[in-house]
């Protein structure tokens, strides 16, 4: 190669690196001015890495499915054992995070479970048994706990009620990326090795961490919102009771009225978290969007889990063109958590009190729908449209649901609505990979055919979402009536606890 050629090569490669740099910056400047101003996109992208991590540790566990089979000598039941032990461990934890989400600082709290997050997956890559993973896997699940009650009583403080089902989008969006992750990019490293797949996520976590512990603590109830820069703040927002959500306002406004046995009359922070669970549970939405997201995560679990070796053997193509297929349908994903936080919200700007609620019942419904057609097709070009739409239906649900909850709860109690709330989804989540594992092996004799009907059976729970969705549309209003009721009582409460200067 002659002089002048390295020198072209060269500039080439310089002129090809600069495009790349302004295609980034570019895409940068309308991320930040999508999400509304540089600190909200700081932390928009925090919250969304702390799910991703999450997201892509538990899919890097079935993408290695058949690589850890192998090496350790283990079934479906075990490789289901490993994902369900994580979350069920986090299940139990999510409780005293919870606690911690309503009285500590929480950015610190969570920073320093990333750290023991990190360590956990090194942990896990060097085990040498069955059973030694499984106990790195115990921990994880600990320490993986914070992330729920946190990040949502996070994006409460952080963000106004009007935007928090567009918010959730974004966040939901890190976690949806994870997975793609840890199916296409650690699954592809663990079919060289296993263990390097853990190791590559072990290293963005102790990032995360340290960037977490530099994020400001928002104040709680609302008082330190980060107000988009494009728009001003919504026009009722000055007419309206502090720390009062445009879906309380409408319920206010109609004249709605809350049921007098849950209003609370005492501090909810003095609540223990027995009382506290207690008094979570007897919300009817509650208990109506906790039975919903639990059967949509349940489902997701076993497709995160399996959903590789499922498309592999269901349409005869390999392991890298089913990752790229599974990329293609987590973009639908992506679409789905964006759009359905959107409209949700777009719909109750426009008056439509119910609006969360119809999304997410409709989105659920259109799930069930789309999957039936992708599970029994031997194409794995007609599967890929049908699973890139229920992808993205099964997803939408998601943000409008997690913002509907907000405004069912007094903020003093979102921590540990939220740790309540995990414990239970978590716990249907835990069970998918192990009964889906169990079910494909024993029930349905394993390989092809018993994970497309595994697939299909498990497509009733899925159907279940969708009829709990339909049914909080009637008791959706009455409770976020209720908790509009008590923004009077806790100010008075915070009242209490300022100092003489303040």
């Amino acid at each position: 190669m002659t002089e002048e050629e390295v020198r072209t090569g060269q500039s080439a490669a310089d002129s090809a690196a600069a495009t790349l740099a302004a295609i980034g910056r570019a895409g940068g400047r309308a991320l930040t001015r999508a999400l509304g101003g540089p600190e909200r996109t700081r932390v928009v992208l925090m919250l969304a890495a702390v799910l991703a991590l999450a997201s892509a540790d538990a899919s890097t566990v079935g993408a290695s499915a058949t690589h850890l089979r192998s090496s350790l000598h283990i079934s479906n039941t075990d490789i289901g054992l490993l994902v369900s032990v994580t979350s069920i461990v986090a299940a139990i934890a999510s409780l005293p995070f919870g606690v911690l989400a309503d009285r500590v600082r929480r950015t610190w709290t969570l920073g320093a479970a990333i750290v023991l997050w990190g360590g956990a997956m090194i942990w896990s890559a060097t085990t040498g048994s069955f059973g030694e993973l499984l106990l790195a896997r115990v921990f994880l699940g600990g320490v993986t706990a914070a992330a729920g009650p946190i990040v949502a009583s996070l994006v409460g403080d952080y963000f106004p009620a009007g935007e928090r089902g567009q918010v959730y989008g974004y966040i939901l969006g890190g976690e949806l990326i994870g997975a793609g992750v840890g199916f296409a990019v650690t699954g592809d490293i663990a079919a060289l090795s296993w263990r390097a797949a853990f190791i590559v996520l072990a290293i963005p976590a102790f990032v995360l961490a340290w960037l977490m512990f530099r994020l400001p603590e928002p104040a709680r109830g609302g008082a330190s919102e980060l107000v988009s820069d494009r728009k001003p703040a919504a026009p009722s927002s000055s007419a309206r009771p502090s720390g009062e959500t445009d879906a309380q306002r409408l319920a206010r406004e109609r004249s709605v009225e809350p049921d007098p046995e849950l209003v609370l009359t005492s501090d909810p922070r003095q609540l223990s978290l027995i009382e506290a669970t207690r008094y979570v549970l007897r919300i009817r939405t509650n208990i109506v969007l906790i039975a919903a997201s639990a059967c949509g995560y349940y489902f997701l679990a076993g497709v995160q889990t399996f959903g590789i070796e499922f498309t592999t053997k269901q349409y005869g193509i390999d392991q890298a063109l089913a990752s790229l297929l599974l990329l293609v349908v987590g973009a639908g994903a992506v679409v789905g958590v964006l759009a359905g936080g959107a409209i949700g919200d777009l719909l109750l700007h426009r008056g439509y009190l119910n609006g969360r609620i119809l999304v997410a019942a409709l989105a659920a419904t259109a799930a069930v729908i789309l999957f039936a057609p992708a599970i029994f097709t031997r194409s794995a070009l007609t599967a890929v449209a049908f699973l890139t739409l229920a992808a993205l239906a099964v997803s939408a649900q998601n943000p409008p649901l997690d913002a509907a909850r907000l405004d069912i709860m007094v903020p003093l109690l979102w921590g540990r609505a939220e740790g309540v709330r995990t414990l239970l989804r978590a716990a249907a989540q835990a069970l998918a990979p192990l009964l889906f594992g169990a079910v494909s092996d024993y029930v349905f004799g394993g390989g092809r055919s018993g994970l497309q009907w595994t697939f299909a059976l498990m497509l009733l729970p899925l159907a279940a979402g969708a009829y709990f969705l339909f049914t909080g549309l009637s008791t959706y209003p009455r409770d976020v009536a209720t908790a509009a009721a008590a923004p009077r009582t806790r100010s008075r409460f915070e009242l209490m606890t300022l100092s003489p200067t303040e």
